[in-house]
């Protein structure tokens, strides 16, 4: 019983279910830099998201930033979190003409890392 019990527990979390290391990339497809993923996140997000993704940032008039590190944001498809990265929000930038679609991914990695 707790062999099958492990085997489920290391097949979610080959399948990136649960915390720690996301699944490994499609073969063919970049490799996430989570480290790129953060100094890009440092530099043009945590402003207004926070150093954490609380939220927490610069306050401006309209919409309050969004919490990065909620179960909501974790819900969220990889493709939902492009999207509003490369169109932007109300009070939030579109970025799909500064980042790269890599640098767009990195973002998106580290966003993840946040939600554990």
């Amino acid at each position: 019983m707790r062999r099958m019990w492990l085997k489920g527990v290391v097949a979610l979390w080959t399948l990136g279910i649960m915390g720690g290391t996301p699944a490994p990339a499609e073969p063919g497809t970049p490799a996430h830099d989570l480290a790129k993923g953060k100094a890009l996140y440092q530099r043009h997000c945590a402003g207004c998201h926070g150093p954490q993704g609380r939220g927490d940032g610069y306050r401006l008039l309209g919409p309050e930033p969004a919490n990065l590190a909620t179960p909501s944001t974790k819900g969220k498809s990889d493709e939902e979190l492009l999207k509003t990265l490369h169109e932007g929000k109300p009070n939030m930038p579109a970025w799909k003409l500064r980042l790269s679609e890599q640098e767009s991914r990195d973002v998106l990695a580290y966003v993840r890392s946040l939600a554990r």
